[in-house]
């Protein structure tokens, strides 16, 4: 699972053997280690929500996914789900969790588990 923090925005992206794996258990978690302390991000499954909700407790961000959610967005195309929090504060968070797709440029990174990316046969033309 892959993190991206600008600002006010958070995002996840996830491959297909983690999707497959959150769809199973409701639950992904990825740590980073430093010198001091560990940091950890992780996706978890929650009763109740219909929308993402976030927080940040002890080094640590969970982004809470809507349980009912959780199955049909592994066996299914869509995307991934987004969310505006506000708590009354001007600067709302953005919050995306998305599936991971393979990269249109040239890059090093390992994306044999990405999702094919749906924008490389409009590229091929």
């Amino acid at each position: 699972m892959k993190i991206r923090i600008k600002g006010n925005s958070v995002r996840f992206r996830l491959t297909k053997t983690e999707v497959e794996t959150f769809g199973k258990t409701g639950n992904f978690t990825e740590i980073t280690h430093f010198r001091s302390k560990v940091f950890t991000y992780t996706l978890v499954a929650k009763e109740g929500i219909t929308e993402l909700e976030a927080d940040f407790v002890d080094n640590s961000i969970t982004i809470y996914f809507p349980k009912s959610e959780q199955k049909d967005w592994a066996n299914t195309d869509r995307v991934g789900l987004s969310n505006s929090v506000d708590w009354n504060d001007p600067a709302a968070l953005s919050i995306l969790v998305e599936k991971d797709f393979t990269c249109l440029d040239n890059t090093d990174e390992d994306q044999s588990d990405n999702y094919p990316n749906p924008l490389i046969s409009k590229k091929q033309k």
